[in-house]
């Protein structure tokens, strides 16, 4: 194979697109289980917009083929230099290989220790303003304060009800400045911690506090920690770095260059594994930016290649 893509969410697919359009022999190798399988639909893609992300997925796998690409569902256990380029481990005892590599195994997001929580994921429990605001536009909101972004978080929900608590607890401290901020938006601050969630009818009703006491609430907004996939770059050698956003860390991430090139010379990451930030369509274009990357690194080698041979050539002849 030319390239081995491992993740097989929008990153993945897309580079897969993007290589077999370029007539490159290409694999995805998928786990099958995407960060946003929990959620609907993906928002804030163009034409794409509530699509599910199973639906996502299956139609970038059917054009994936279409192109003359491969899937092969699987867990990726690792992955090592071979001659001629790499060779990704799998789960059955499998090995694939190819000549690149782009990873795009994406994150997992670390949720608060609060009962309950998980099993809303995706759901009435969100975490982007962006990808679940509009869904959840005008009901009650609750923000988990877990860290220093509390109060930002709680401003950002505030664009989309004027219904909205900050349970700050003793995960986050204000500033005199963000406790004016939200006095003067009109949120309400809780500074008892959240014990847990009410559901009812498979809805949520509320958050319950340590007191006792339940406020009524139809979402609940929390932070994540965003920790990268990033086994199969270990793997290689390649470690994560701290993810830090305004001064403060949320995670980690697999550092590389605005194409995608990792320091490890034929390796190249998109999407969220790289990128925690990144809607579905932001990753889906970096999986493209990182496929035009790989296909002229292969051509520089082929065109290499093919010079030396010329000359070579040249050479016998004199």
């Amino acid at each position: 194979m030319d390239v081995v893509v491992v993740g097989g969410g929008a990153a993945g697919l897309s580079a897969a697109v993007v290589l077999g359009r370029a007539r490159r022999s290409v694999v995805v190798v998928d786990a099958g289980a995407p960060r946003n399988a929990p959620a609907a639909g993906v928002h804030g893609f163009l034409t794409r917009d509530g699509m599910s992300p199973a639906e996502l997925v299956a139609t970038g796998r059917e054009e994936v083929v279409r192109y003359g690409g491969e899937v092969v569902s699987c867990v990726a256990t690792g992955a090592r230099r071979v001659d001629g380029g790499f060779a990704v481990d799998l789960a059955n005892g499998d090995a694939v290989l190819g000549r690149r590599l782009v990873v795009a195994t994406g994150l997992v997001d670390e949720l608060p220790d609060v009962p309950g929580l998980a099993q809303r994921w995706g759901r009435d429990v969100v975490h982007c303003p962006y990808c679940h605001g509009w869904e959840i536009r005008d009901r009650a909101i609750g923000v988990l304060g877990t860290g220093p972004m509390a109060a930002h978080s709680a401003l950002l929900f505030r664009q989309w009800s004027d219904d909205v608590v900050l349970f700050r607890g003793a995960a986050s401290e204000l500033t005199a400045e963000q406790a004016e901020q939200l006095a003067a938006r009109g949120i309400t601050v809780v500074e008892d911690e959240v014990a847990g969630l009410e559901v009812h009818d498979d809805r949520l009703t509320g958050v319950r506090l340590r007191s006792g006491e339940v406020v009524a609430r139809q979402a609940l907004a929390v932070t994540s920690a965003l920790r990268s996939q990033a086994d199969v770059l270990r793997a290689l050698g390649l470690e994560t770095a701290p993810l830090e956003i305004m001064g403060h860390r949320f995670g980690d991430h697999a550092e590389a260059d605005p194409t995608g090139a990792t320091s490890i010379p034929g390796v190249w990451v998109a999407g969220n594994v790289t990128d925690p930030l990144a809607q579905v369509v932001m990753a889906a274009a970096a999986g493209v930016k990182a496929a035009a990357a790989v296909n002229a690194d292969l051509i520089a080698e082929e065109t290499a290649a093919a010079v030396a041979e010329l000359r070579s050539r040249a050479a016998v002849a004199r």
